[in-house]
């Protein structure tokens, strides 16, 4: 009668088990489809083909370069402009690089690397913009190249870790790892577990099938690109980390004060002496304005001039006073 208890609580819990396991996966695949297919549907129908200008010059420029390359003329320029080998001096190998992601590689298909460009394209410029879109692809393409040569630079051994001197000959071009770059990045900052996998897991079964350098720069930008996609968003904090690491400056010290020396026993304290103070200015007088020139004495005398006297008058600009009763 326990036996049977025990075995059917344990289908319960395998079966409660399985249900949410269930729902979980349904949830994230749910949230990846709608974080890696359906939002970037909604922005090239609400943009159109103007979200989708990295993607169609990645494409055209690799059929660019496959056509000029068919061409023996062509195909010496297109190494001179874009083929990176890791015997070649460090400065040419970093102005090459760019065009190098143009150029398709020799051992691949072209066009059945084209599509996969152009979805990873379009997709990281529709959900990062263009110009985080070439950061992450230039990076991971980068960090790719710079590997291989100090793989190369240690030699065979390492813990399998160095390459053979003959690697350093072999041309390293083509927009794989910047594809790699892509997909792993927009799987790490959507939070797309299937993408993740299988952008990882067939970088990681290809390094083992076929050990090249090829693979291990793919496993390289697929490192890069989770440790871009972690620091995505952390971008004030990791200033702010930065910040604290610096030495602080110390404050530069200030001058002691110098405290009064007490005076000797049996000496009263000379006071210091007191400059003069200045004698305050006193103003000068102001002098008293001049009055014009009014009537005589008779017109200051109240109720007008004596009797007797005739009002002045003024004539050609003389001032002449008679008596009553004299012409």
């Amino acid at each position: 009668m326990s036996a049977d208890r025990s075995s059917e609580g344990r289908r319960q819990w395998i079966r409660s088990a399985l249900a949410r396991f269930a729902r979980f996966t349904g949830r994230t695949l749910r949230a990846e489809w709608h974080a890696i297919i359906v939002d970037p549907v909604h922005r090239v129908a609400r943009r159109g083909l103007s979200g989708l200008v990295l993607a169609f010059v990645a494409a055209f420029g690799v059929i660019f370069f496959h056509d000029l390359a068919q061409h023996p003329t062509g195909a010496l320029w297109v190494t001179r402009l874009g083929g990176v080998k890791a015997d070649l001096p460090l400065g040419v190998s970093l102005l090459r690089t760019p065009v190098s992601l143009y150029v398709p590689a020799l051992d691949l298909p072209v066009w059945a690397g084209i599509t996969q460009l152009f979805l990873a394209f379009a997709l990281a410029e529709l959900a990062l913009g263009r110009r985080r879109t070439l950061a992450i692809a230039y990076i991971t393409t980068l960090a790719g190249t710079l590997t291989a040569r100090a793989m190369i630079e240690l030699g065979p051994g390492w813990w399998g870790f160095g390459l053979p001197p003959e690697c350093g000959k072999v041309l390293d071009t083509g927009p794989s790892a910047a594809v790699v770059g892509l997909f792993t990045y927009l799987a790490v900052v959507r939070r797309a577990p299937v993408v993740f996998i299988l952008t990882g897991g067939s970088m990681v079964w290809e390094s083992i099938a076929v050990p090249n350098l090829a693979g291990r720069e793919h496993l390289i930008a697929v490192g890069a690109a989770v440790v871009l996609g972690l620091l995505h968003g952390r971008g004030e904090k990791l200033r702010s980390f930065v910040r604290s690491l610096r030495v602080p400056r110390r404050p530069e010290p200030t001058p002691a004060r110098r405290k009064p020396v007490p005076a000797p026993p049996g000496r009263e304290p000379v006071p210091a002496p007191r400059r003069p103070e200045p004698a305050p200015q006193r103003p000068e007088p102001v002098p008293a304005p001049m009055l014009p020139e009014g009537p005589g004495p008779s017109a200051s005398l109240p109720g007008g001039p004596a009797p007797g006297m005739s009002a002045p008058r003024q004539c050609d600009g003389f001032r002449t006073s008679t008596r009553a009763g004299t012409p």
